[in-house]
């Protein structure tokens, strides 16, 4: 199924979680938020948050700095 993150087209198997899509993208444990369709998912919710086909996914890192 096809799915955008950060705006890439991505293809992930249908019934994708978005912890899976979060180990496959090698996401670290900690400074990491994802939005899927405009939507921020707690991390709490990523196992049973199921992706969708054309999903809009944004991936945002902290990033330490002044």
């Amino acid at each position: 199924m096809n799915i955008k993150v950060n705006n890439k087209e991505m293809i992930v198997p249908e019934g994708s979680s978005l912890s899976q899509l979060s180990q496959t993208l090698n996401l670290p444990e900690k400074g990491v938020a994802i939005a899927v369709n405009n939507q921020m998912i707690p991390r709490q919710n990523w196992l049973d948050k199921k992706l969708a086909e054309n999903d809009q996914i944004v991936v945002i890192k902290a990033a330490c700095g002044g």
